[in-house]
């Protein structure tokens, strides 16, 4: 598939960009040593184990084993194919691809063809609706409204708002002299369709708030009524491209602040977000409408440890704040609850009260997961009742025990026991057989062994056989060195004793008698299996020393030509045995076994 781009393209795109800024806009990563560490977003962990280094652009994960550089990396995450990940990497940079592959090869994470004039529809309509808002007699309406809620022109250009016409087939109409069946736009959530036949605009007389992927790419609409429509919110239905659950509202915008502030905001919808964002708060995302999803909560971890909750303040918010708050840690989150006056909503909120006091009174004033579980819970009870005040602390007990810090457990603790006249042993013994049957200490147990999987990793080095460790040290310092590998290919050849080693060097060798210059990152796409490139990638990211001396490398060799050799001499000895055997000779036959079973043990012991 390379061969529709030139290597030397290929190759000079991927080095026009470091990988750790690929990989940052998916995963928060921290400097540790000349690597950066993170959450795989290849498998569910709470303790980063996926390394990317710098040097050598390349990824690899401790825990699953995944590996490989730029261009794999987002095939693996995007579900790209091979030219859509280079296309991808060629627009970040500004590097224009030739005519033929940018046509024929658009980028669309769905890859079918009716996907792809769906993705193409959504652009068209949402640069369609922000004109007719800001261009025609039609979006006037619109436009008023906008402005008399607050949204200033800036933001609606920022958001790309825009306006649908009361009209039943004028945008049916734009779409069809685009190309677009009626049928397909159906499907695709823009239009409706009666009993008739006849066809409309899904979102005809409506304030369009615009919803992209992470990529910035629209995939659905918001529509907002005007007059007096029901629902008075609608949203589109859920697509190939649009799954309510797995996107966040104003992600592909925020992302920047998130990774720079080191936290997000989380609100429930389109509006409170631009509000909140004209209030200056520029890490804020939305959930649709709908309640956190555990995927939601998963892609929220990788890029950012914190997370503020600012839902509404009535009961429904309150009741999603806590649930939200709950996957949230589940994910590994730090929660914090902003607290809003009953009835009250981020955008209400800021409108009566302006910005300052908003960033400094709601978000600057968030409550931790569990202060807010106590205000909450005060509500529901009578504490002046014998019976309420013990279901009251049961409940909040219940909720300490879930906490990940004993200091924080304590604390806690300690303003129950000292408002109540309560026994601090007793309350500990509470929060203990709660922790016990909810099989908490078995969960922080698994998380000790995920944190300890590199040094594990090595570990599994110290176990491997000699000549299999020599072999795998040798391939790593070959990765590095031409001149290590020419010396390699003049003694052993092929010669190696696992069959993916003997693969790996056989490319390595061609690889280097081409002329290329040592680059793993490049080396790996001459690799089609995908076990082949996380193995190359694992071994180069084994600690080897910068240089190997002449020794070092004849030691390697010895190893493994002793392993060929007392495997050869042990299948020599087995065709004596069969021999004997054959002539009837059990007591040859016999010590023929005795040497054999002696040699492999030697080979056990030596190894």
């Amino acid at each position: 598939m390379a061969g529709h781009i030139p290597e030397e393209t290929i190759d000079e795109i991927r080095k026009s960009n470091d990988i750790v800024d690929v990989v940052g806009e998916y995963v928060q990563l921290k400097k540790q040593g000349r690597n950066y560490f993170g959450l795989c977003p290849f498998h569910g962990e709470n303790t980063p184990s996926f390394s990317v280094s710098p040097d050598k652009q390349i990824f690899h994960c401790f825990g699953c084993g995944k590996g490989g550089n730029a261009i794999t990396f987002l095939m693996e995450l995007e579900g790209y194919e091979f030219l859509q990940a280079v296309k991808h990497l060629a627009d970040k940079v500004g590097y224009q691809l030739p005519d033929e592959v940018t046509i024929n090869q658009e980028v669309a994470s769905p890859r079918n063809e009716e996907a792809q004039k769906i993705l193409e529809a959504h652009q068209w309509l949402s640069k369609l609706y922000h004109h007719l808002l800001k261009h025609t007699k039609e979006g006037k309406e619109g436009l008023e409204y906008l402005l008399n809620r607050g949204f200033t022109e800036e933001m609606i250009d920022h958001f790309h708002l825009g306006y649908a016409p009361n009209s039943k087939d004028f945008v049916v109409r734009f779409l069809e002299k685009k190309g677009y069946h009626p049928q397909l736009m159906v499907k695709a959530g823009l239009l409706s369709s009666n009993e008739s036949g006849d066809y409309s605009d899904r979102f005809r007389g409506r304030v369009i708030f615009p919803i992209r992927n992470h990529l910035g790419k629209t995939v659905a609409f918001g529509g907002r009524a005007i007059h007096d429509q029901e629902p008075k919110y609608l949203n589109s239905p859920e697509t190939e491209l649009f799954h309510k659950g797995r996107l966040l509202y104003n992600f592909d915008l925020a992302r920047s602040a998130i990774r720079k502030q080191g936290a997000i905001i989380l609100f429930e919808g389109y509006v409170d977000v631009i509000s909140a964002f004209q209030a200056g708060v520029h890490n804020g995302v939305g959930t649709l409408g709908t309640s956190i999803t555990e995927h939601q909560a998963n892609l929220i971890r990788r890029y950012v440890e914190q997370a503020i909750i600012c839902y509404d303040g009535d009961r429904p918010g309150i009741e999603a704040s806590l649930k939200a708050a709950r996957l949230l840690r589940k994910a590994g989150c730090t929660v914090k609850l902003a607290r809003l006056p009953d009835g009250m909503d981020p955008d209400d909120y800021i409108k009566v009260n302006g910005a300052e006091k908003f960033q400094r009174e709601v978000l600057g004033a968030s409550d931790t997961y569990l202060a807010f579980i106590m205000r909450h819970l005060r509500k529901e009870y009578n504490l002046n009742l014998e019976g309420d005040r013990i279901a009251y602390v049961e409940r909040v007990v219940k909720e300490v025990a879930t906490l990940d810090h004993a200091i924080e457990r304590e604390h806690y603790l300690k303003e129950l026991a000292n408002e109540f006249e309560l026994s601090l042993d007793t309350l500990k013994q509470e929060v203990s057989e709660h922790r016990r049957r909810s099989g908490i200490p078995a969960k922080e147990a698994q998380r000790t062994r995920q944190s300890n999987v590199r040094s594990e990793r090595i570990m599994e080095n110290r176990l491997l056989p000699a000549f299999h460790n020599a072999e795998r040290a040798l391939i790593a310092y070959m990765l590095k060195n031409p001149q290590v590998a020419d010396k390699v290919q003049a003694e052993l050849g092929g010669g190696f004793n696992i069959s993916e080693h003997q693969v790996i060097v056989t490319y390595l060798y061609a690889y280097f008698e081409e002329g290329n210059e040592p680059d793993v990152s490049h080396f790996v796409e001459r690799l089609s299996e995908p076990d082949l490139k996380n193995l190359v990638i694992k071994l180069a990211m084994m600690p080897v020393h910068s240089e190997i001396s002449e020794r070092e490398i004849n030691d390697y060799i010895r190893l493994i030509r002793a392993e060929q050799s007392d495997k050869m001499d042990i299948k020599s000895l087995e065709e004596e045995q069969k021999q004997a055997e054959q002539q009837n000779d059990p007591i040859k036959a016999a010590e023929i076994a005795m040497k054999i079973i002696q040699m492999r043990r030697q080979l056990r012991s030596s190894q």
